[in-house]
């Protein structure tokens, strides 16, 4: 037997069960991956409340992962018994000691990286891979508008954004999440709870505004970021943190200056095994280098997933956060209360922030 967190109605963190569960054989096609460490995101949320539908219930949950393959489906040839792995797509069922998944959606693991940096990695790497280098291939000297900068995603956007020579403006909720942002790599940053984000846009850029705003908390920036870009500048929707966006009239894209706009995903730009290793291989090499450092802020035992997707929801956290199949509990809570060490001032805006997404959704 082995262990995963799955859930049979949608809801809030306690309808996720800690359950025991037979580890699938891998069919055709499939390999199973003993997990040493587990991605916490946003769409997790997305799942266990309902916002995103679960294929069937009950569900495992999270996508993204690293450990050893222990078991290899017939036909696979580029993977074998024994392979240090990655993942960040497939079907849910992450949250578990074993995950079953198509071959082609897991990669080899450098040597030199770790488990925890690759789970904590993988899902938001590769998204700041296809937004920065694909979705707007970023050009050295630009300018860029990025909200949540001191997120996960944010967190290495700021430093890739770095190493490409690109001035990054990230938008925080705090002093804290703003050093952090600037730490990272950010070339501004902008308190969206004290500053008006627009207008700090247009000091900053010296009325020029910005050619791309990378936008994951969704409803409650939509306009904000679409009154930050240059004429003709693409807004990139990747999230909805605050909820998504609803009943646009797609005519407001003229009156602001002929703007574009996409909502990509993931599963958009690594859609073939070779576009999914392409990518990876970019960005191990951004980790191997040293120019992109994932900064692991929190650690959970698998059967505290609740207590970290609530501070997630909450943005308690900073940085990255991973589930540890084997880690105990006692360690878990050392290792939390020292990564979590919020002011009560952080914990009063981040609950404010939170209420309208702990319950419903937060940003993937």
């Amino acid at each position: 037997m082995a262990k995963r967190i799955q859930f049979s109605q949608t809801g809030g963190p306690e309808v996720l069960e800690y359950a025991d569960v037979t580890p699938e054989e891998p069919k055709s096609g499939e390999v199973r991956v003993k997990n040493h460490a587990v991605g916490l995101n946003f769409i997790d949320i997305y799942f266990r409340t309902g916002l995103y539908p679960a294929p069937g219930l009950p569900s495992g949950l999270g996508t993204e992962g690293a450990g050893v393959v222990d078991a290899v489906g017939e036909g696979v040839t580029h993977l074998k018994e024994g392979d240090r792995v990655a993942y960040a797509q497939g079907p849910l069922g992450a949250y578990a000691e074993h995950h079953v998944l198509p071959a082609d959606k897991v990669v080899k693991l450098p040597e030199g990286i770790e488990f925890e940096t690759a789970a904590a990695s993988m899902l938001k790497g590769l998204t700041v891979q296809y937004l920065l280098r694909q979705t707007y291939r970023l050009q050295k000297g630009e300018t860029i508008l990025f909200h949540a900068a001191a997120g996960g995603v944010g967190s290495i956007a700021c430093q890739w954004a770095k190493a490409l020579g690109v001035k990054l403006i990230g938008t925080v909720s705090s002093q804290e999440k703003a050093d952090l942002a600037m730490k990272n790599g950010a070339w501004a940053t902008i308190d969206y709870t004290k500053e008006n984000v627009v207008e700090r846009v247009r000091e900053l850029t010296k009325g020029d505004m910005v050619p791309v705003v990378y936008d994951s908390v969704g409803k409650d920036t939509w306009e904000t970021s679409l009154d930050c870009l240059q004429k003709r500048g693409l807004m990139v929707s990747f999230g909805n943190a605050s909820g998504p966006v609803e009943n646009v009239n797609i005519g407001i894209l003229n009156q602001k200056g002929a703007l574009y706009v996409t909502r990509p995903s993931l599963n958009g730009y690594a859609d073939t095994r070779k576009r999914l290793e392409a990518m990876s291989a970019e960005l191990f090499e951004m980790l191997e280098s040293g120019k992109v450092k994932v900064d692991i802020a929190q650690r959970y035992p698998l059967e505290k997933a609740g207590e970290a997707q609530e501070a997630l929801a909450s943005r308690k956290t900073t940085g990255s956060t991973v589930l540890l199949p084997a880690m105990q509990e006692t360690q878990a809570v050392q290792d939390t209360e020292q990564s979590n060490d919020v002011s009560e001032s952080q914990e009063t805006q981040a609950a404010q922030e939170g209420k309208a997404s702990q319950d419903q959704d937060s940003q993937a």
